[in-house]
């Protein structure tokens, strides 16, 4: 019975008459149609202007920890591998001071110009010079190339760069020339250049 007195009085009910200062008074249907109506835009309301916002800074967040997450397995692997880090920076340490000590100082290269023509002799080359060129200085290492000018015979030429490679310093070979003099195989003119270096330091 309540139903239908509700429902009567709804029926009856004129909307044009609502009166906005006896709320109490209108029918309960149309009480909850607006209590329902403003429970909705408040929370509508509050989704926009606060729910979404802390999505946002949740996305942020959550961006923010993958990229932590990242360096963290990247810092843990590191710290499991110090031992082995520093193992490898011993032997690095080692092997570039074994590098160092083959790079001649200035005054050690009166000798290597001496070694170089020794080889060439032993090999039986004709040494027509042997020039110092300018040096050049490089990030950690000063680098000096040597002219060299010989002549011989094709296989008297490979066993002089054979035998370059076997000196105790460092010497790299480079702008190789070979030409047949006067036309004779066996005589050959060779021109190339040597380059040996010396580490740089503070001064250089």
């Amino acid at each position: 019975m309540a139903f239908e007195d509700t429902m009567n009085s709804l029926r009856d009910f004129d909307i044009n008459n609502l009166d906005f200062d006896n709320v109490g008074s209108w029918p309960a249907p149309i009480k909850l149609f607006i209590w329902v109506a403003l429970l909705s835009a408040v929370v509508v309301g509050g989704y926009y202007y606060h729910v979404e916002d802390l999505q946002l800074q949740l996305a942020e967040v959550e961006a923010k920890e993958i990229t932590l997450k990242k360096d963290f397995e990247k810092k843990a692997f590191q710290a499991a591998n110090l031992d082995a880090y520093r193992q490898q920076m011993v032997e690095m340490e080692e092997s570039f001071g074994a590098l160092i000590s083959q790079l001649p100082s200035d005054t050690e290269v009166p000798g290597l110009l001496e070694d170089i023509t020794n080889k060439g002799l032993l090999n039986g080359l004709n040494i027509a010079s042997i020039d110092l060129q300018k040096e050049q200085a490089r990030e950690f290492y000063v680098e000096l190339p040597i002219a060299i000018n010989a002549s011989g015979s094709y296989h008297d030429l490979g066993a002089f760069i054979s035998g370059m490679a076997g000196l105790p310093r460092i010497v790299t070979l480079h702008d190789f020339n070979i030409s047949a003099k006067g036309g004779n195989a066996n005589n050959l003119q060779m021109k190339i250049i040597a380059k040996t270096y010396r580490y740089k330091d503070g001064d250089s």
